[in-house]
């Protein structure tokens, strides 16, 4: 019996160290920019923020998604703030994590910064929109 209760024991501590390392490790690190077009909170019973950013390189070309998790509440706020504008996202690839408690990708996302402009070339960038104000308009 006190074989069978060190076994289990050693079993979790083993499991455990192997959950850590997978969260505190990053198998890779970077930036995508595009268009947030999807976020979602979701979950049975491991609730994270899950999106969809569109990549496009060139105006008129095909669109790529990024699938990303959010886990920060604050980031997933942030990025709620700038729904449909254009945004940089830092993110971090995690691997070797077995269950999709900790979210439905492996791009974990750790920052967001709105980006203005939308760059078509080297040097060559155009500038979004700004919103002019319905009194300014009728001057």
């Amino acid at each position: 019996m006190k074989v069978v209760i060190t076994a289990v024991i050693a079993l979790v501590i083993v499991v455990a160290g192997w959950f850590a390392f997978a969260l505190n490790w990053s198998y890779s690190s970077g930036e995508r920019a595009g268009w947030v077009q999807k976020f979602s909170h979701k979950g049975w019973v491991c609730k994270t923020w899950e999106g969809e950013l569109a990549l496009v390189s060139l105006p008129g070309s095909t669109v790529e998604k990024f699938l990303f998790t959010v886990h920060d509440e604050a980031v997933a706020q942030k990025i709620n703030a700038v729904m449909g504008k254009r945004v940089n996202l830092h993110y971090e690839e995690k691997i070797g994590l077995p269950t999709t408690c900790f979210g439905d990708t492996r791009h974990f996302v750790t920052g967001v910064t709105e980006t203005p402009d939308i760059p078509l070339g080297p040097g060559v960038s155009l500038p979004t929109a700004v919103a002019v104000p319905a009194s300014a308009a009728s001057k």
